[in-house]
């Protein structure tokens, strides 16, 4: 019987569709991409020498030349010559294309079953290249669930590689390579080194720096709202809020107070009642940016997560393939759900007709929605999932079934009392039929029902309640919205949204606090930078216009040459401009000048701006000679900026300083326990500063300051390159105790002890004996140059009495290991002893080795004495 070979991207995909096949089909994972654009370049273009004896016209010419055939061998791509590609198999996947070539040896057949995107029609295509395009006899097959039926179904009508598909995945690809390379370097002149930009992510650092600029920007003005809680006759509570319109002027603190007066001075009667039905229609199936927005909201998920998550649901067949924008619903998944919904709800669940959702006129994929693969396979049906999964799946599931069920129904009831010419209400909505929300609960907090009223009904005042508020900046992006706001503006596909918010958080221009995002000084820069200077690259239209002419490619509409040499040729203009001396693009990094006092005692300090933040340099660092000064200062950052919703943002923007010359929010810093500096948020294009005289602690930690275990000075919270510590006060002395996770300080420990003779095994060092969470160890003095760390033998510790003492002094257990040097060294057979921690309860015990191997014996510290056990 003859063999077909079946390649996918994933094992776990592998082991799904294994299932459905016979034994006739070999299934075989590619473990993604096998073929990639060469990270260091190879040998498209050659350099040529350049003679001697040239005029300095031809030897700039020629530099030119190789300047350029040098960054086209490190691109792998030649703009130059048609777009000429260098294509290589991946190192890491050389095992696996030998193993994948050693299973095509057998079979008369090769499927390629990647996924159904543009990325998976590369994969596909790669993998033809990869194995001989002309070797073999080749068949694509897609499927938008794994379950037997779909794959049964495209496995007997199998079809070609679509290679539009695959000329627009190549032309978005070397697009982002040029952009990547070629902008880089004039970054890195201009602001920083180690700076990148990206086509698509760029764009995405500009909304966020245009939110940080307008939350920078805004001045909170305040305001003051009035509520009156009032009864009936029979004790019922009610709220009532004041009605105000859109354009209503804000009210000031005298105006509540006025309206109190008068409330208190009136007669409450319910003026007016109005009762109206009200229907709420259930959302469409999730799409890639809806599943990513609601998993953040409703679960908890940043984007990422969600991905990784529902791509194992997709894996293991319970989901439709989860990378689409559009809506639309297969009549077979809709029969399903109706079905569902008959049997197990009631025909009075049953929509008179089929619920059909549209997707957006930027939608392009031709696939489903996100939709359970079995309508009937309810969460509480589905077994060996984790529990994200599982709650991913129910998300999926019940978005899926409320998609098919009737409006959920409500009577609104509002209730108003004139006071003068100001109305009250108070609203309440009272369910009248659950409808879609009887699978898929609402977010929204529980109805708020009114007692019975009638129209003239007296009702007596209980108090009447003054708030004071300010008004909110506008709000920090999530995750979530960040994609809602690029879908909305047609920026990016479904499969791109994840690796644009991870490629802005890696790059170090953007940081994730409290799930909202924050931009850093560098993303700042790099954001005003490239809107000047790129004005195509950073424009919104512009890069939705790109996006629809790769869509135009993958749908045989245009050439992938000609979107990629119109694109180029606008591109390479602005580089030109923005790389001349004199007009080009401005240089990011000017220092402001202050009047700090550099230690040095010569000249003054310099704030400057770098990829690792913002810090205070001597301005003596050009000079040349003696007169050079590296003195630096790092600055740490006050929390004001950290904030845990908007309205707390808006309380933040009153207490931080504003900037002299342009009234901007001033982020600020500790330069020490006695100064403060404020930088403006403008900064280095406005060059505000204040510095502020004081007595300051560093925020960032909610527990109280500790005392020093070894000078009993106070310890203040730091922030290093590895983390937040807690650091002595005092300069004499130096402690440091780390910061946990869980937000306690860690466990003071004993002080490491050096063991010059003991030298280590790996490396040319010797052991110091350390302490921490997990017990007593050896490593190498020069850790982490030299990694090398082992358990310790009772032999080689024993006699470390003094030193043991002296390193222990500052625990509050001052004998806590001195047990262990009364241990044994050699077990009964004369095995050397090795000293291992249980960490459970929190002791050292024994256990011997013989050529690297545990035996039986072990030996525990008990009453006084060590007692020798073998195991069974």
């Amino acid at each position: 019987m003859s063999k077909s070979l079946v390649i996918v991207e994933s094992p776990a995909k592998a082991k799904t569709i294994s299932k459905y096949l016979g034994s006739e089909y070999i299934v075989q994972s590619s473990v993604g991409h096998i073929r990639d654009l060469p990270k260091k370049g190879t040998g498209i273009t050659k350099r040529s020498s350049i003679p001697k004896n040239i005029s300095p016209e031809e030897k700039a010419r020629l530099k030119a030349v190789n300047d350029r055939n040098r960054l086209i061998r490190r691109m792998g791509i030649d703009p130059d010559n048609g777009w000429k590609a260098d294509w290589q198999i991946i190192p890491e996947k050389e095992k696996v294309l030998k193993s994948l070539k050693k299973a095509a040896k057998n079979v008369d057949n090769i499927y390629l079953a990647t996924d159904l995107d543009r990325e998976g029609e590369a994969i596909a295509w790669h993998l033809k290249e990869a194995l001989g395009s002309n070797k073999y006899n080749y068949s694509r097959v897609r499927f938008n669930q794994i379950t037997k039926d779909a794959i049964l179904e495209s496995f007997s009508d199998p079809k070609e590689i679509d290679l539009n598909l695959v000329k627009a995945y190549r032309a978005r690809r070397f697009l982002d390579k040029v952009i990547g390379f070629e902008l880089s370097p004039l970054l890195w002149k201009k602001i920083a080194r180690g700076l990148s930009a990206g086509r698509v992510q760029s764009v995405a650092l500009r909304l966020l720096d245009e939110k940080e600029r307008l939350i920078q920007e805004f001045i909170p003005e305040e305001f003051w709202e009035i509520y009156l809680y009032a009864s009936t006759d029979k004790n019922e509570k009610i709220k009532f809020n004041l009605l105000t319109k859109k354009n209503d002027p804000l009210l000031k603190k005298s105006e509540v107070e006025e309206i109190k007066r008068k409330i208190e001075s009136s007669e409450l009667v319910i003026n007016e009642i109005v009762k109206k039905p009200v229907k709420i229609k259930p959302k469409a199936p999730f799409i890639t940016s809806t599943l990513q927005q609601s998993a953040s909201t409703r679960l908890g998920f940043n984007v990422k997560r969600t991905m990784r998550v529902a791509q194992k649901l997709y894996e293991g067949g319970l989901i439709t393939y989860m990378r689409t924008d559009a809506p639309s619903l297969s009549k077979e998944s809709i029969n399903e759900a109706r079905k569902f919904v008959n049997e197990n709800l009631g025909d009075n669940y049953l929509t008179n007709s089929p619920r059909i959702y549209a997707g957006s006129e930027n939608a392009q994929e031709a696939h489903e929605a996100i939709r359970p693969t079995n309508s009937f396979l309810t969460p509480k049906d589905v077994m060996n999932l984790s529990e994200e999964e599982s709650r991913l799946y129910s998300l999926i599931w019940e978005r899926f079934i409320a998609s098919q069920l009737p409006d959920a129904e409500y009577l609104s009831t509002s209730a108003k009392v004139y006071v003068g010419e100001k109305i009250f209400v108070a609203k309440g909505r009272e369910l009248v039929f659950d409808g879609f929300t009887r699978v898929l609960k609402t977010s929204s907090k529980e109805e708020d029902i009114l007692p019975s009223l009638q129209e003239d009904q007296l009702i007596s005042m209980d108090s009447v309640e003054l708030e004071q508020k300010f008004t909110k900046p506008p709000a920090r992006y999530s995750e979530a919205a960040l994609v809602r706001e690029l879908e909305k503006k047609g920026i990016g596909r479904p499969s791109t949204y994840a690796n644009i918010i991870s490629t802005i958080q890696d790059r170090g221009y953007v940081q994730i606090e409290n799930k909202r995002f924050f931009v850093k000084k560098i993303g700042h820069i790099v954001a005003e930078r490239l809107i000047e200077s790129f004005h195509d690259i950073m424009d919104y239209d512009f890069t939705a216009n790109l996006e629809n002419n790769l869509d135009e490619v993958a749908n045989g509409e245009a050439d992938w040459r000609d979107v990629l040499d119109n694109f180029y040729k606008s591109f390479q203009n602005d580089l030109i401009s923005a790389s001349d001396e004199d007009s080009g693009m401005r240089p990011g990094n000017i220092p402001t000048t202050t009047d700090i006092v550099c230690p040095c005692g010569k000249t003054n300090m310099v704030i400057r701006n770098s990829s690792n933040g913002v810090f205070l340099g001597c301005s003596g660092y050009q000079n040349e000679g003696n007169d050079k000064c590296k003195e630096t200062l790092n600055l740490i950052s006050g929390d004001e900026a950290v904030s845990v919703d908007d309205s707390e943002e808006a309380e933040n923007l009153l207490i931080k300083k504003r900037c002299p010359k342009c009234d901007t929010s001033m982020d600020n810093y500790l330069i020490d326990e006695l100064r403060k500096l404020h930088v403006c948020g403008k900064n280095p294009d406005c060059n505000g500063y204040i510095v502020e005289d004081g007595k300051f602690k560093i925020k960032g930690y909610d527990g109280p300051t500790l005392e020093c275990h070894k000078c009993g000075s106070e310890m203040q919270l730091k922030t290093g390159r590895f983390g937040k510590y807690f650091g002595c006060l005092n300069d004499n002395c130096g402690a440091t105790r780390a910061l946990q996770r869980n937000g306690e300080p860690k466990p003071i420990t004993m002080e490491p002890i050096e063991i010059p003779d003991l030298k280590c095994i790996k490396c040319e060092d010797h052991y110091l004996l350390r302490d921490s969470m997990k017990g007593l160890f050896l490593a190498a003095s020069q850790y982490p140059k030299n990694r090398e760390t082992r358990a310790p033998k009772v032999s080689e510790i024993n006699k470390l009495h003094n030193e043991i003492i002296e390193a222990c002094r500052f625990l509050p257990n001052k004998e806590k290991h001195m047990y262990l040097l009364e241990a044994p060294e050699k077990d009964v057979d004369g095995n050397p002893y090795i000293i291992r921690y249980n960490r459970t309860d929190d002791v050292h015990y024994l256990a011997s080795e013989k050529d690297g191997k545990k035996t039986k014996w072990t030996a525990t510290y008990s009453d006084g004495e060590w007692i020798q056990n073998l195991k069974s």
